[in-house]
């Protein structure tokens, strides 16, 4: 089977992602993948070309060992509203050179402009399109004044796509509130590799880090956006000065990196706050084992009501309790027993660890979390992402 994917995110420098997950492991399988993608960073460099030229990399596996990817970066102009100006004509030209030379047999969609164009010409060459919906697209969209056109795109999508795969139900029932009909929506969920969790040295992790039999800590990963609730969190530490064993371990980088930096300056919080940057995805078990609570205390907004992001599955494979915002999609995911502690506010996530820890249950929570995730190994997941895929080629 071959797979061509068109997304609007960067596929190398960001992940591992759900799509990572089941398309390296499909690589491994023998099918055969070729992704395009677009460097949603570039504002970030302190040095840039106006014209990004069209690169093409052997992108290097970030979930299974030996999986490479093509992935094609078209041209664009690095310039405010020029960049989607010219990812019009770029994307839709690699496109049809791509669906002309490589000849896919099902094309996989994760962004909004060019799923757009890719449904139009898989319509026209009777090629299959799924849209996979990991996010609320429109919303992710920078500049504000640009996502309602946006969510109009990313609404047809929804409605002209083949098959449309949601990792959560609170994302497949946003997907049919903007216009997917319901017999073409599917979930295929996160998934877990339990004994890659379960082989995670938590002892030698902590002495790594410095951190010492007595020490309760809190652990975040990911991308550190400037509503992941971070900031509450650290304000929850400095206030409870008369607890120094109570620390902080955020492994990731991102908008509030610099803050983080500044605060762990004040005098103390150097070693309450440890930041450790990207790490390598096959070190991340030993970076959570060595943690006691993990955390996703993100602030209530309209990107995070239906998202279930993939690393809670991976702290709770870990067998981690879970202190979590009451967000609409991880109370349809886990619901109530499961290993997760809902709090209302982030500002409420400290207080509620120390409760935790007092009270004897990360244990018990933890055991939940085990219990609930075991389903979700990602042998299973990927037999059934394949086969829809296969499904789908048959019946286009």
């Amino acid at each position: 089977m071959k797979i061509f994917v068109v997304q609007e995110s960067n596929w190398i420098a960001r992940g591992p992602h759900q799509s990572h997950h089941l398309l390296e492991r499909l690589v491994q399988r023998g099918h055969e993948t070729r992704v395009i993608d677009f460097d949603i960073l570039w504002r970030k460099k302190e040095e840039r070309k106006i014209i990004l030229t069209r690169t093409v990399r052997t992108a290097q596996p970030k979930a299974v060992p030996g999986a490479d990817i093509t992935v094609i970066r078209p041209s664009i102009i690095q310039a405010p509203v020029l960049e989607y100006v010219s990812l019009l004509y770029t994307h839709r030209k690699e496109i049809i050179r791509q669906l002309d030379e490589f000849k896919p047999d099902v094309v996989l969609g994760f962004g909004i402009l060019n799923a757009r164009m890719a449904i139009a010409l898989c319509h026209q060459r009777g090629i299959p399109f799924v849209y996979y919906c990991i996010d609320e697209l429109h919303r992710l969209v920078p500049q504000r004044p640009f996502r309602r056109l946006a969510c109009a795109v990313e609404r047809s999508n929804y409605a002209s796509a083949d098959l449309v795969l949601s990792i959560n139900e609170g994302l497949r029932d946003y997907t049919i509130g903007m216009g997917a009909p319901r017999t073409k929506t599917q979930v295929i969920r996160a998934g877990v590799d339990l004994a890659w969790f379960s082989a995670a040295d938590r002892e030698k992790k902590r002495q790594e880090l410095g951190l010492g039999d007595g020490d309760l800590v809190l652990f975040f990963m990911g991308w550190l956006y400037d509503f992941s609730g971070l900031k509450e969190v650290i304000d929850g530490l400095i206030k409870r000065r008369d607890l120094p064993n109570l620390k902080l371990l955020v492994v990731g980088n991102g908008d509030l990196w610099d803050y983080i930096q500044e605060i762990k300056a004040i005098d103390g919080m150097d070693e309450r706050v440890i930041t450790v940057g990207w790490q390598p995805y096959e070190t991340i078990p030993d970076f959570i084992a060595a943690g006691d609570i993990c955390l996703l205390p993100a602030q209530k907004n309209e990107i995070m009501q239906n998202i279930v992001p993939i690393k809670m599955y991976e702290y709770m494979a870990a067998g981690k309790p879970v202190i979590a915002t009451s967000l609409s999609g991880l109370k349809k995911e886990f619901g109530a027993g499961n290993g997760v502690v809902y709090i209302d506010s982030p500002g409420e996530a400290v207080t509620m660890a120390i409760e935790l820890a007092n009270n004897g249950t990360c244990e018990g929570y933890g055991r939940q979390s085990r219990l609930f995730v075991e389903p979700n190994d990602w042998e299973t997941i990927t037999d059934c992402f394949e086969k829809s895929l296969e499904l789908i080629i048959r019946a286009t």
